[in-house]
């Protein structure tokens, strides 16, 4: 699929998105999240859910969590624009409260498209949310272990709709920094570990 292509199907995604009505979010949301980043990137990051500030900007993590992100991936000597971001969800969960079920049905199928779509090689989950999501749509047996207990770890998965292959490297979610700065350096670590994968993928 060449550039000019992956454009425009994303493009049709996000026209889609602003219009979208298939859960209650959009009764609340300001601006959808729909993804940002390299359209053709090697690496994508998929989180749970936009928070406050990406609902007023319509930028994935562009609060406090995206700051420590940027943080990770210049450790890890990635650049943010290298990489695609997106989330489960396009819209603000109220309070900040997890996905429901019928919000994460509802935000399915436009996901599994931008994924199928950019062909990452590296599909780097943040949390526990985004694991379980992504391990269970690709059949990984323990898929609902805790992010403490798959954080790290590689696995090799075949896109249903594409049948390419990635890898799976679940990571906490930045976030957790804010509520426990001594998981910084776990993270730091685990982004050297998608640094490492990239590499080898490059030579």
């Amino acid at each position: 699929m060449d550039q000019n292509q992956k454009d425009n199907l994303l493009l049709a995604i996000k026209e889609e998105v602003i219009k979208c009505q298939r859960c209650g979010l959009y009764k609340t949301r300001i601006l959808p999240v729909i993804g940002q980043g390299n359209h053709s990137a090697q690496i994508m990051f998929i989180g749970e859910a936009p928070g406050a500030n990406e609902n007023k900007t319509g930028v994935p993590f562009c609060g406090h969590a995206g700051q420590i992100l940027n943080l990770l991936l210049a450790s890890a000597g990635i650049k943010r624009e290298d990489v695609y971001i997106a989330n489960i969800l396009k819209d603000r969960p109220p309070a900040n409260r997890g996905p429901a079920m019928e919000e994460i049905s509802a935000c399915t199928p436009y996901l599994l498209r931008q994924i199928a779509i950019i062909e990452p090689k590296i599909i780097a989950t943040l949390g526990n949310y985004a694991t379980h999501f992504i391990l269970e749509q690709f059949g990984v047996p323990g898929s609902r272990l805790g992010i403490s207990q798959l954080r790290g770890k590689k696995f090799a998965v075949q896109d249903p709709l594409t049948q390419k292959p990635y890898t799976v490297i679940p990571l906490y979610h930045p976030a957790v920094v804010i509520y426990n700065s001594q998981l910084l350096d776990d993270l730091k670590s685990d982004f050297k570990i998608i640094g490492e994968q990239l590499k080898s993928i490059e030579v």
